[in-house]
């Protein structure tokens, strides 16, 4: 597994719940994913917005529990529902609002005049969906914009369904003729260091498909995965975490060059294995990756 991104809180699992479903909302906090996105958008039918955003008010009005970080999704910037929605964020306060189908820089402009009309505090994180032609298109600018704007880009979310369904692509064959589009979502989180998670796997009873998705995910440098079942948690923790084997190699390349011998050095000789500070790089990231996992493992945070 390879960690070239900035050290950040976990988030390996990412577990849609929709926000008009009482009894999902109430085993939230039992759950061991790392962040829990509050859907009001396509989990919920049309005339049930207004119940579910009830809902999710007398949730967050309650004590929280659990150690997850909170997204909300709402819905469209481009919908009736939007306004109403970035209320309920408003009074909700979570961690970050989720919004669907950015398509153009200018979508920050009209999410920055929301937030006055609404009450959201700027200071909340901003995470974008990435799941129409536009966005792929002009992907880097949109990320470029985002991390100026307030609030801030902070992850992309990859749509991979509505994706599929706006360019007919086809989704099967291990996501074969998606996966140039999925590179390049990834290519431009890292180049500005956002966090990037890949979709969903839909077949929650594949759990042997959901296995091989997620380890295909890894290797692409995702940095988690959203899911649509607690059943994926699990797995997914465990795709997206790094081995114990891979730790204790970070740990060795850590080790040898804070010697007092190879202070300065570009490239050490670790057991007949030529090591060069680059990788001196990725075994820090790794290793920061780790410690934050343990950290909410150990103490919830």
């Amino acid at each position: 597994m390879t960690f070239t991104a900035q050290a950040r809180r976990p988030r390996r699992s990412a577990l849609y719940v929709p926000a008009i479903n009482q009894r999902a909302l109430a085993k939230v906090a039992s759950l061991d994913c790392d962040a829990v996105i509050f859907d009001l958008e396509d989990a919920v039918a049309p005339d049930r917005k207004e119940a579910a955003r009830r809902n999710l008010e007398a949730f967050f009005a309650t004590p929280k529990e659990g150690v997850q970080e909170r997204v909300i999704r709402v819905n469209a910037i481009d919908t009736t529902d939007f306004e109403a929605d970035m209320a309920t964020v408003a009074a909700c306060r979570p961690d970050a609002v989720l919004v669907p189908k950015l398509s153009s820089p200018d979508d920050f402009a009209v999410i920055a005049g929301a937030l006055p009309k609404s009450g959201v505090n700027e200071a909340i994180r901003l995470w974008a969906m990435i799941e129409t032609p536009a966005a792929l298109l002009s992907l880097d600018e949109i990320v470029r914009t985002g991390l100026a704007s307030q609030p801030g880009l902070d992850c992309l979310v990859v749509g991979t369904n509505d994706i599929a369904k706006e360019t007919g692509v086809f989704p099967g064959d291990g996501r074969a003729f998606l996966r140039p589009w999925l590179m390049h979502i990834v290519l431009c989180a890292k180049r500005h260091g956002v966090c990037v998670l890949d979709g969903v796997w839909n077949d929650f009873a594949d759990k042997s498909g959901f296995a091989a998705e997620a380890a295909d995910s890894v290797k692409m440098a995702f940095d988690g995965k959203t899911l649509i079942h607690p059943t994926q948690i699990g797995p997914a923790n465990e795709a997206f975490s790094p081995s114990a084997t891979a730790v204790a190699d970070a740990r060795r390349i850590v080790a040898v060059f804070a010697r007092t011998e190879n202070a300065g050095a570009g490239v050490v000789n670790l057991d007949g294995k030529m090591v060069e500070r680059l990788h001196l790089a990725q075994a820090q990231a790794l290793l920061a990756i780790h410690d934050a996992i343990e950290r909410r493992t150990v103490h919830g945070r």
